[in-house]
């Protein structure tokens, strides 16, 4: 059985829909937190202002146009999510932190999409009116995309991926596939360029996970371990077969000590042992 366009474009919908809702859930622990403590921690509330102006943008880009139900469903469930997290953010902020995030959604969710609502019902209809909206909810995706970037700057300056989560990193790669893959079955590029940015950001990350997570510790253990082993180095050792101090004449039995632990037994349990240099000294 052969799938039509049609038919793989709602598949990847339906797909883009639920990862995209995972990946939007994600937040939830860090505002669990921040309940919990009555206090928003110095966590900023700038990627979900940004968050809900794009949810609305791609909401009013789908309502221009017939059989865009599915970008609509997930841009619905995004701008509440996104509005509920910024509720909290001015609830448990300080005063000055209520303030900061009041005029960043006043700015950004009100003024900026209200000012891109009028200019585009003033001076645009039509194919027009899509083309203008669908140019800026594209550019804004792409900033959000490219928001990682700071993240990305900070592993390879710390050497650490404390800050970027690989399931998140991944998820992320999953939701621009599959919405690339919407936006071509449905001949939109508004939808699909902007994944590409998406996908080739999300690459990176897990590259950068791999490479600072696994590689980059190899290394760092293997070179623990060469200081180690150069501090335990083999040293010979001369230790009287007699039980009293050793003398030039007497026979001594030479050892190599390849650990803290042997040196440990012997300065126990052979307490008459020298180092050569002591003893040739």
């Amino acid at each position: 059985m052969v799938l039509t366009i049609k038919q793989l474009a709602f598949i990847c919908g339906l797909l883009g829909n639920l990862v995209s809702f995972l990946v939007l859930l994600t937040p939830m622990s860090t505002f669990y937190r921040i309940y919990k403590k009555k206090t928003s921690e110095g966590f900023e509330a700038l990627p979900y202002s940004v968050g809900l102006l794009s949810a609305s943008l791609l909401l009013y880009y789908a309502s221009l146009q017939s059989g865009k139900f599915l970008i609509i469903s997930i841009n619905v469930i995004a701008a509440i999510l996104q509005l509920f997290y910024l509720v909290l953010f001015v609830i448990y902020s300080p005063r000055a932190g209520k303030v900061g995030t009041l005029k960043m959604i006043a700015l950004l969710n009100v003024a900026s999409l209200g000012t891109v609502m009028l200019l585009t019902i003033l001076f645009s209809k039509g194919p027009k009116r899509i083309i203008a909206v669908g140019y800026i909810a594209a550019g804004v995706n792409i900033a959000i995309y490219a928001a990682p970037l700071s993240i990305i700057k900070r592993v390879i300056q710390t050497r650490s991926v404390e800050f970027m989560p690989f399931n998140l990193s991944f998820s992320l790669t999953i939701c621009a596939v599959v919405w690339f893959f919407y936006g071509i079955f449905v001949n939109d590029y508004f939808i699909a360029i902007p994944n590409v940015v998406g996908f080739i950001l999300g690459i990176a990350q897990m590259f950068l996970y791999v490479i600072f997570k696994y590689m980059i510790k190899k290394k760092r253990d293997e070179t623990t371990l060469e200081n180690h082993h150069e501090e335990t180095t083999e040293r010979p050792l001369y230790v009287s077969t007699a039980n009293n101090e050793p003398s030039r004449q007497e026979e001594l039995t030479v050892v190599s000590i390849t650990s803290p632990r042997q040196l440990e037994y012997f300065t126990e349990y052979h307490p008459m042992f020298m180092e050569r240099d002591e003893y040739l000294s």
